[in-house]
């Protein structure tokens, strides 16, 4: 696999040897021993998720908070999406950043995201098919939320506002300085 680091420390772009053919391809999406031995990472992922969407659907941005804080390690199956992850990390000299990745079933591109970070995603293509690792289970008392359009995380989402569909939960979470992070 080829790790890319992010300016923010702990975000990982991981890229997995494809090996294809006239026939198509294979890939190793996951191997515990080989993502230890590149990252440095023990992740003991306890959950497998998944999830469907159209375009514009939005999904964020989420954490859990401690003692249920989950790292998550995500990718798409099928279609495209721009994936972010927000850095919540109080003492973190990039607190209040983020960083974006496009993950699509062409570029098969992981993205690994530690505890301490708010997550989400939109879908760019018509549909996407976006698969995640976590290594907490869900705990939904634990549920933590910052607003997708917060003007001070300044996110380009790649589409128009107006294309954005979002849940009623996502439509009004609040911004983050009206958020006590638990990190």
């Amino acid at each position: 696999m080829n790790l890319i680091t992010t300016e923010i420390q702990g975000l990982l772009i991981i890229e997995p040897v494809v090996h294809g053919d006239s026939r198509g391809y294979f890939l190793e999406s996951f191997n515990s021993r080989d993502f230890q031995e590149a990252t440095g990472i023990s992740a003991p992922f306890v959950q497998d998720n998944e999830s469907k969407s159209s375009y514009g659907v939005l999904r964020g941005l989420h954490y859990q908070k401690p003692p249920h804080a989950q790292s998550k390690l995500v990718r798409v199956v099928r279609g495209k999406v721009l994936d972010v992850a927000v850095d919540l990390r109080r003492n973190s000299p990039t607190y209040g950043k983020h960083v974006a990745v496009e993950l699509s079933e062409d570029n098969h591109r992981q993205f690994y995201i530690p505890q301490g970070f708010a997550h989400g995603f939109v879908v760019l293509s018509k549909e996407a098919v976006f698969q995640y690792k976590c290594d907490a289970y869900y705990n939904p008392q634990s549920e933590g939320a910052i607003a997708w359009d917060d003007p001070t995380l300044a996110i380009n989402w790649q589409i128009p506002h107006s294309d954005v569909i979002l849940s009623p939960k996502d439509s009004s979470h609040p911004r983050l300085a009206d958020t006590a992070s638990p990190f």
